[in-house]
């Protein structure tokens, strides 16, 4: 039960956050109008934990509603050195060279000890991060399944409200907890690197799954040959998967985040995607059932967070976690006490 003591010091991580005396008519303005500060501080707003804060910024984002949802999302993650940061930025350049304004949502991991984050990304994209037509969002996971920041859902739609068109989710790490930033975005990129035969062997079956395309970072210079044998040998592996979106094809595709070769054909790429799920309607359908996953995910964290901030709760759980931990009762156990001493204190409140 250590991990339900890390849930409730993770909903107090925020709680303390300063933030500006600004109005929700402040707020929502200043989003609607690009204003960088007060677009970042809405963020903030979002981020918070504070009770007050939290009711303010469910009516910002309820002003916010009807300006979003015209943005293209895109979830990018990769296996480690595959070049993620240095894609997004040569990736978002471009989009802002054709006209397009782009938001990156860049999730660093936190550390399980200290709960504190590197967030170094706009360090890691100095040139996009000074482009007018780009949003660069550090964030930290706070050790949430999927590598994701649990407001990451709130932060899209006030960057949409804001003029985003094209919205980038860097995910941290590989694995099946990325299934979690799958449940937030229209297209699913996962960037692989050359020698797919080694690599193959490490990647688990489930990422390949959710993946809407693979792309192959550093085909440049000596590696330009084995991306072309990696992209084959991807290639064969996809044809034997079940696709990620229904009546599309998922592909590997090559890139060189350096030179930009093949950085607009995956924008291609992703307009063809969108293009087909829209005429299919399963476009319209993955944004209905992510909504549907958002709110069972948040009813889910408010249980949690609920069960785990009750007094009664709080108080005995230290001992319990002993016990199990000794051997003395079962977890099974344990969570019936547990259970049974939040169903008595509600039943006293009532």
């Amino acid at each position: 039960m250590t991990g339900g003591r890390a849930d409730k010091n993770f909903l107090n991580v925020s709680s303390k956050a300063r933030l500006p005396r600004l109005s929700v008519d402040q707020y929502v303005t200043g989003v609607r109008e690009n204003n960088r500060t007060v677009l970042a501080q809405a963020i903030t707003l979002v981020e918070s934990n504070a009770p007050a804060h939290m009711d303010m910024a469910q009516e910002v984002i309820k002003q916010l509603l009807p300006h979003t949802g015209q943005s293209i999302r895109i979830g990018v993650s990769g296996v480690p050195g595959a070049g993620k940061s240095t894609f997004i930025e040569a990736f978002g350049s471009m989009l802002c060279e054709k006209g397009h304004r782009v938001a990156v949502l860049a999730v660093d991991p936190s550390s399980t000890v200290t709960r504190g984050s590197i967030l170094g990304d706009k360090t890691r994209m100095e040139l996009l991060s000074r482009n007018s037509q780009a949003f660069i969002r550090p964030s930290a996971t706070g050790g949430t399944l999927g590598g994701v920041n649990r407001k990451t859902r709130e932060t899209m739609l006030i960057c949409e409200a804001a003029g985003y068109d094209v919205i980038l989710v860097e995910t941290v790490g590989v694995g099946q907890s990325e299934t979690t930033v799958r449940s937030m975005v229209d297209f699913f990129l996962l960037l692989m690197l050359t020698g797919a035969g080694d690599e193959l062997q490490g990647i688990k079956k489930g990422i390949m799954e959710i993946a809407d395309a693979l792309l192959i970072n550093k085909a440049d210079g000596e590696n330009r040959t084995r991306a072309l044998i990696a992209k084959g040998e991807y290639n064969r592996v996809l044809h034997y998967l079940q696709p990620a979106t229904t009546g599309w094809e998922t592909k590997a595709y090559m890139c060189s985040s350096l030179t930009g070769e093949g950085i607009e054909d995956i924008w291609e790429v992703i307009g063809q995607f969108r293009e087909s799920t829209i005429q299919s309607g399963g476009f319209e359908a993955r944004r209905k059932a992510q909504l549907l996953d958002w709110m069972h995910s948040m009813a889910q964290d408010y249980l949690r967070a609920t069960f785990f901030g009750n007094q009664q709760v709080a108080e005995l759980l230290p001992s319990i976690e002993g016990a199990v931990a000794s051997g003395e009762i079962s977890p099974t156990s344990a969570v019936q006490q547990l259970v049974a001493i939040y169903e008595n204190a509600i039943m006293k409140k009532e």
